[in-house]
């Protein structure tokens, strides 16, 4: 019984593998949007690739201990700042760090260093916004030795606030309605092949509208509500004067 359940666990993870459920992600951004342009930026990399695609100079060497003060000056600047505990793990040997920037205004991030290699436009077109990143060349730092594979990816996710009218995100790479993924490998992102993201929404923020939708059910169920005691209490009304 136990080796079946071991050898049906074990087929499982493959079966997982194969389809891309564990991918081996390598730098990943994720940026939360808002229509004031405000953001919110999560990094997940591991510091080989801060160093290789970023040209950071931390040590990737799997046992350095990780200067969470030094990462945390790297990712600040006057109009963002790092919030919360800079986060470690490891896998595959290397170590990575996991950060979140509260960014005053996502149209200055090209001017802090680990975002350099990126160009931020954020404007509003008629009823409609428009976000466009383009990322260049990397940083092309010395190549750690990372003992990567191949398979690694770059990952850049976009959380928009309002619904999607348009991006170029490619078929299949929007997810749970609002997030967009682009998608390279490291290799690729190593040589620098360009990547644009490009994406356009409407003014209304979903959860604007959310709240609306909200206040008008309840209005409406307050005023049927309303309408069934009045109709109950006439009745009363009536029964009692024709008993009168």
């Amino acid at each position: 019984m136990r080796i079946s359940v071991a050898l049906t666990l074990a087929a499982a993870v493959a079966a997982a593998s194969c389809s891309g459920v564990f991918r081996q992600y390598e730098y990943e951004e994720d940026l939360y949007l808002s229509l004031d342009g405000t953001a919110t930026l999560y990094v997940n990399s591991s510091i080989a690739a801060l160093d290789a695609l970023r040209g950071a100079t931390l040590d990737p060497s799997p046992a350095a201990a990780i200067d969470r003060a030094a990462v945390r000056e790297y990712f600040s600047a006057p109009f963002a700042h790092v919030t919360g505990r800079v986060a470690t793990s490891r896998r595959s040997g290397r170590r990575f760090v996991h950060v979140r920037i509260d960014v005053d205004d996502v149209r200055s991030l090209g001017q802090m260093a680990p975002f350099t290699w990126s160009t931020y436009e954020f404007t509003r077109q008629g009823d409609q916004y428009k976000y466009q990143q383009t990322i260049g060349a990397s940083a092309a730092g010395p190549m750690p030795a990372a003992r990567w594979t191949g398979r690694e990816i770059v990952a850049f996710r976009l959380h928009l606030p309002s619904k999607i009218t348009f991006h170029n995100a490619g078929t299949g790479n929007m997810r749970r309605g609002n997030i967009l993924v682009w998608e390279q490998n490291l290799a690729e992102r190593l040589r620098g092949a360009p990547l644009c993201l490009e994406a356009r929404m409407e003014t209304e923020s979903i959860l604007y509208r959310t709240v609306l939708l909200f206040g008008a059910t309840f209005l409406a169920v307050a005023i049927t509500f309303v309408v069934i005691i009045w109709r109950i209490l006439r009745r009363g009304a009536s029964e009692e004067k024709r008993a009168a």
